[in-house]
């Protein structure tokens, strides 16, 4: 599912989003209401919700202004399941969650159990309040065999790591919303997006430990390679060509800034192995390192006061052994797929728009 996009560039990037916004209002989970003044273009909210047995599904469809910033619509803590464009220009964001996701809240009031959360859409960063509010809610009848967990001597909290899910997707130029299409002329920006979702974990760091391209969709001993990330975390791109990590919009997500050249293959596959961390330990092997032409020097991309721990990326990169933070089985890493995506040189997008043009004035249905 990387219909979404988790979020993070510098706070230019989303400076332009509504900047008209007056939101005055108070929101009180239980039985209060909210009360706001919002933009024109989320006041007349199209939210539609279904109630599962242990989950929800709710569709969002948004004015054609807010299309390109998708990715400041959120279920609680999540972004959105599938987003898609609209004939009309319209966009609609679908969010399908269980309630054990996305920060829902339960409770239980005399024979109802109430799951409780809100839509949001924000365009900037916290601690700035959203710009809109919605409330959610599910009713369910209590179970009768329901007993509280104050009461139940077999209960007993037990918090775990759970599975971690990763996302990885190609964003447009603006970087405001995954890219519509998969056709990339060459030397144009390429920025890859990747985040974990953390759940009820604590604060992640996700790391891109090693990217690749390659031109087929798995890599087998002897594939044809082009390295993009190595040696633990080090963009070996950016010394050759005008690629770097933006900065962060928070922990849990990161993007990759290439500037797409020819890979030696038409059909390109990105694979990386994503990692998390803690976001306070960085180390030479749990990093994100870029080389800054005008000083000459990889930098730390989370704290460039630390940079010396980049200054293996020239040499080698060595894991240190040592006791580290509980994982999940399938933690703290995951290998990712990006792809095929198609470099096309800028006279073949022309050569097709001539073709489609003289196909068009040949057969008027084609108009």
């Amino acid at each position: 599912m990387v219909e979404v996009i988790k979020q993070e560039v510098h706070k230019a990037c989303w400076s332009q989003c509504v900047q008209d916004c007056l939101v005055m209002g108070t929101h009180l989970y239980l039985d209060l209401l909210v009360l706001a003044v919002f933009a024109m273009t989320v006041a007349n909210a199209d939210i539609n919700v279904v109630c599962a047995n242990n989950s929800v599904r709710v569709t969002w469809r948004v004015n054609a202004e807010l299309v390109p910033y998708a990715a400041r619509l959120f279920l609680g803590n999540c972004m959105a399941s599938q987003w898609k464009v609209l004939p009309s220009g319209e966009g609609e964001a679908q969010f399908n969650y269980m309630f054990s996701e996305c920060k829902f809240t339960k409770m239980v009031k005399g024979k109802r159990i109430f799951y409780q959360n809100e839509m949001s859409y924000r365009p900037q960063t916290k601690p700035n309040p959203p710009d809109f509010v919605h409330p959610i809610e599910c009713v369910y009848r209590r179970p009768k065999d329901w007993i509280p967990r104050f009461v139940n001597p077999g209960y007993v909290v037990s918090e775990g790591h759970g599975r971690l899910v990763f996302h990885m997707a190609l964003l447009n130029e603006e970087l405001s919303s995954i890219a519509k299409t998969n056709i990339i002329p060459l030397g144009s920006p390429m920025p890859i997006w990747a985040a974990v979702e953390q759940k009820s974990h604590q604060p992640l760091l996700l790391l891109m430990e090693e990217c690749v391209a390659a031109p087929t969709a798995e890599l087998r001993p002897g594939s044809q390679v082009y390295p993009i990330i190595g040696n633990k975390g080090c963009l070996l791109e950016s010394k050759k060509e005008n690629s770097m990590f933006l900065p962060r919009y928070h922990s849990s997500s990161i993007i990759l800034y290439l500037q797409s050249f020819n890979f030696g293959f038409r059909e390109v596959y990105i694979h990386c192995k994503l990692a998390v961390w803690d976001p306070q330990n960085f180390t030479e092997s749990k990093k994100a390192c870029h080389y800054i032409k005008g000083t000459n020097r990889w930098e730390l991309l989370d704290d460039p006061s630390r940079s010396s721990l980049c200054n293996c990326c020239d040499l080698s990169c060595k894991s240190r052994s040592r006791r580290g933070v509980e994982w999940a089985s399938d933690g703290p890493s995951h290998n990712s797929v990006l792809g095929p995506l198609i470099i096309v040189d800028q006279s073949d997008l022309r050569d097709s728009d001539t073709m489609m043009e003289s196909a068009t004035t040949a057969d008027p249905q084609l108009k």
